[in-house]
């Protein structure tokens, strides 16, 4: 499924203006924190795991437009799932935003798919990709995540391609 620019940009607008699970869930079994140095986004995500399955998940912080509403979308998609279908996920993702991804083919995105666009904005990728790397980060007890040096997904994909 192709998105137009139109409707990516309403998205991402419909979103920031009201992201879904926004907030901290007081009692939640998993956290992290990620940065985005480059342009301040900096996001606490929370989530409660309960026999391997996604029961609950928020995030919050301060962030631009497109890392708020990937991190809406993101916590949409992944509520009620496993582990793994969210580390499915959250791999898709990254190669979908880096552009490594090819949407014609069988992935589990559905309407995550509106961010393909976003491959042809670099800087606008590490955004994007934030808060599946916070997620990720906090799948694995890991506290904090970034967007910088090994986990720079734009650099990734430089090197990926030598």
């Amino acid at each position: 499924m192709m998105y137009t620019n139109s409707l990516y940009q309403e998205v991402i607008l419909d979103h920031n203006r009201k992201p879904r699970n926004y907030g901290k869930l007081d009692h939640a079994s998993h956290q992290a924190v990620g940065h985005n140095p480059l342009c301040g986004d900096h996001l606490d995500i929370t989530l409660q795991i309960e026999n391997d399955q996604i029961n609950n998940i928020a995030f919050q912080g301060e962030s631009c437009a497109i890392c708020k509403a990937s991190a809406s979308m993101m916590t949409t998609a992944v509520k009620g799932k496993s582990r793994l279908d969210a580390e499915t996920l959250i791999h898709e993702f990254r190669e979908l935003a880096t552009g490594k991804l090819d949407i014609n083919q069988s992935h589990h995105l559905g309407r995550l798919t509106v961010f393909s666009g976003i491959r042809d904005l670099p800087t606008r990728v590490k955004c994007a990709v934030l808060p599946w790397h916070t997620l990720h980060a906090a799948l694995n007890a890991i506290a904090s995540a970034s967007t910088e040096a090994n986990d720079d997904p734009v650099q990734t994909v430089i090197s990926g391609n030598s």
